[in-house]
């Protein structure tokens, strides 16, 4: 007989102790259906957070699921030493909908393996070997890109390679400057003069940031951020990386890609991964023929451009054009996000609600004044959440922040449900 306990038990024998899991009790998926999804021992879940950012399209026999099958018959791996007609088909794709010019492509399995791609284009490119990166980022998992990470509960590996200096985060419920937005003068983003003048060589080779920030608690930055940070790092000639793996393919209900449609600039190089392809492991790393070009190789990834995985994105992207789900990601993202900001006037542990599209964070507080952060009330919030029969995930710098991140396919019964679960579930911790 199946059970949570044994499901437990059988984890902690054979996985290694880093793997870390939600909940008291963890949770085991088996199927699911829409924005559904059921446990193995039969209990159905609203999902709120979509395999941490991934599931677009969410569960059951979806396009990409028919669409995999059928690819799985023809053609399942080739690994970039050959061509196959998806990962081209998908390459041509991206060009069409990244900004002008955007017209290269290289295909991995992650957005950590993204990421360190953009980077090494980079530092190739620009022939330096110092990054810079955002207090509080999260890049990734791999030896390279945790050295990008501005949190030190991320940085737990031994000595990174390439040097990194760090802007402060344009986190306005936090500034670390202790400046108010707007009379601040985004004065963060001009920070980054200082940084490269005094950390750096002082022409550093990229500035890799998230459009708004995932695991570092959803914190979406002022609309002028990128700009003045752009125009402060052009006369060190710095690319500008766009970190765009949670954020991108629509979630923030402006455009495929947050950098470009919600703030208006064109980053050098975009990264992504998640959900491109609904749940299908991919990484993308897209930029400009004249910086890809610079890197010669030779260079090859096993499963990147995998013709399930490319085909998957593929679907992902058209039925994301069809259904109009960049749409429903706005409409459905400002009901919830007023909704969320309705219960803040009545449960004061909320101290601030924030993001853009189905990409939401809720910052708990131990009291409003003096904005302590409550990282015991988010974990328990995960379990109310989990009784009422709903998913939500949780990050930050603290560990007290809420992240909301649903499918594209979240509609307007989703969302009611999710409040009332959401409402009851601080009247719960009080």
């Amino acid at each position: 007989m199946k059970t949570m306990q044994n499901n437990a038990e059988r984890a902690k024998r054979h996985f290694f102790p880093a793997q870390q899991t939600y909940y008291e009790q963890p949770l085991t998926l088996v199927s699911g259906e829409g924005s559904r999804l059921r446990d193995d021992v039969g209990n159905e879940y609203l999902d709120g957070f979509a395999g941490i950012c991934t599931n677009t399209l969410g569960y059951g026999d979806t396009p990409v699921a028919q669409a995999v099958a059928e690819q799985a018959k023809e053609l399942i791996h080739t690994s970039t030493l050959y061509l196959n007609e998806p990962m081209l088909d998908l390459a041509e794709k991206v060009a069409e909908i990244a900004p002008q010019g955007m017209t290269k492509s290289f295909f991995s399995n992650s957005g950590s393996e993204a990421n360190e791609m953009a980077t090494l284009i980079a530092r190739t490119s620009k022939k330096s070997v110092d990054l810079l990166s955002l207090d509080h980022a999260y890049h990734g998992r791999t030896a390279y890109t945790v050295a990008l990470a501005g949190q030190s509960q991320w940085r737990n590996f031994a000595t990174q390679m390439p040097h990194v200096a760090f802007l402060p985060n344009p986190y306005c419920y936090r500034c670390p400057l202790e400046m108010t937005y707007p009379s601040c003068g985004i004065a963060c983003a001009k920070y980054a003069k200082r940084v490269v003048e005094s950390q750096t060589d002082g022409a550093p080779a990229a500035m890799i940031a998230e459009t708004i920030s995932g695991v570092g608690g959803i914190v979406a930055p002022p609309p002028e951020y990128f700009h003045v940070l752009k125009e402060t790092l052009a006369p060190y000639g710095t690319l500008l990386i766009a970190d765009e793996v949670q954020t991108g393919w629509g979630r923030l209900g402006d455009g495929w890609f947050g950098m470009v449609s919600s703030y208006g600039v064109v980053p050098d190089i975009i990264t992504s991964a998640k959900g491109l392809a609904s749940g299908f492991p991919i990484g993308i790393t897209i930029t400009r023929p004249e910086l890809a070009d610079t890197f010669k190789g030779p260079h090859i990834n096993t499963f990147g451009g995998n013709p399930i995985a490319t085909r998957a994105a593929l679907v992902t992207i058209d039925v994301v054009e069809k259904r109009d789900l960049i749409a429903n990601c706005k409409r459905q993202g400002e009901t919830l996000m007023a909704g969320l900001r309705d219960l803040a006037t009545t449960f004061h542990a909320i101290g601030e609600v924030r993001g853009k599209g189905l990409m939401i964070g809720v910052e708990l507080v131990q009291d409003r004044a003096s904005k302590r952060a409550a990282p015991d009330l988010a974990t328990k919030m995960l379990e109310e959440m989990r009784e009422r029969k709903v998913l939500i995930g949780k990050g930050g710098r603290y560990g007290n922040v809420l992240r909301i991140q649903p499918p594209f396919v979240f509609d307007d019964g989703d969302v009611r449900e999710f409040l009332q679960a959401f409402k009851d579930s601080l009247a719960a911790l009080r």
